[in-house]
């Protein structure tokens, strides 16, 4: 996250001319999968992908670097990474890379785009934003069936637009210390872009998180807090109180992972991709204001 996503650490920029940066567009069901991040005895979505890719490759390491790294449960449409790969298997087998890995990965991951990065792409640094979809339902008989891995069920009336006025006091660059997971040496200073709700179906809302980056638990506990306001446990202006008082707040839960989707990563046009990963790089400064 991450708030639900951290992304890993980035192995910048491939200026080796023996190897070619590979970028992958990848899509998962994180129901069963402890997260993006590869972990001893765990399931990840990226030890599912570097197994297959050392295979379909022929080689004996293919580490990914992603563009947000998320937790266990949720899913992803729109996730990116890259990998660097030699170029001599990339000219014989990068043609049919794709469809050889639908053939040996499982079916909760698939890999929809395959393709030669440009000069200056990082999936990490790179990117402009990331776009998530929290999914929740507050019907009186629970979630559909087959919505039950990818939305929340709410036991209480849910009113989207209480949740939407509380949503845009949120907006801008904060401190958002009182939603994040406190981590030595990270900061918790994030632009926020958006964060809204909408009525995608009866009983079903969707509410769209994008920033910059995410810190741990910051997508969840933002979601929790606007809920609370949402079936009228607080009022419109208290998230904004907790996000000023900038110390968590036993009113704010952090929500299920499973209504999470990440559902785009966008990048710069190509001649910006190595200026902005650049840019990223920085270490944030103390942010002074609100």
């Amino acid at each position: 996250m991450a708030a639900d996503v951290d992304a890993e650490t980035g192995t910048g920029t491939a200026t080796d001319p023996d190897t070619v940066r590979v970028r992958l567009d990848i899509a998962y069901d994180g129901a069963g999968f402890s997260g993006w991040a590869e972990q001893p005895d765990r399931r990840t979505v990226q030890g599912e992908l570097q197994v297959a890719l050392r295979r379909v490759l022929r080689v004996d390491s293919a580490r990914l670097t992603v563009a947000g790294r998320t937790d266990a449960g949720v899913h992803a449409r729109g996730q990116v990474a890259h990998l660097d790969v030699p170029r001599e298997i990339w000219a014989v087998d990068g043609d049919r890379l794709l469809r050889r890995l639908a053939g040996v990965l499982p079916p909760d991951v698939r890999v929809h785009a395959v393709s030669e990065a440009p000069p200056g792409f990082d999936a990490r640094f790179s990117a402009l934003f990331r776009r998530y979809v929290y999914r929740v339902s507050d019907a009186p008989g629970g979630v559909d069936p087959l919505r039950r891995h990818d939305v929340l069920w709410h036991r209480h009336p849910l009113d989207p637009d209480r949740m939407s006025e509380a949503a845009a006091d949120l907006v801008g660059e904060h401190d958002f210390a009182a939603y994040c997971r406190r981590r030595e040496g990270a900061t918790t200073i994030r632009e926020l872009l958006r964060l809204e709700w909408t009525r995608e179906s009866a009983h079903l809302y969707a509410g769209t998180v994008q920033a910059d980056a995410f810190c741990h638990n910051m997508v969840r506990a933002l979601v929790g807090a606007l809920l609370a306001v949402g079936d009228g446990r607080q009022d419109p202006g208290w998230p904004r109180r907790v996000l000023d008082a900038g110390v968590r707040d036993s009113g704010v839960h952090v929500v299920q992972a499973h209504g999470l989707t990440l559902e785009e990563v966008r990048y710069p046009d190509d001649h910006a991709l190595a200026e902005r990963a650049a840019t990223t790089r920085r270490v944030r400064t103390p942010f002074r204001g609100s």
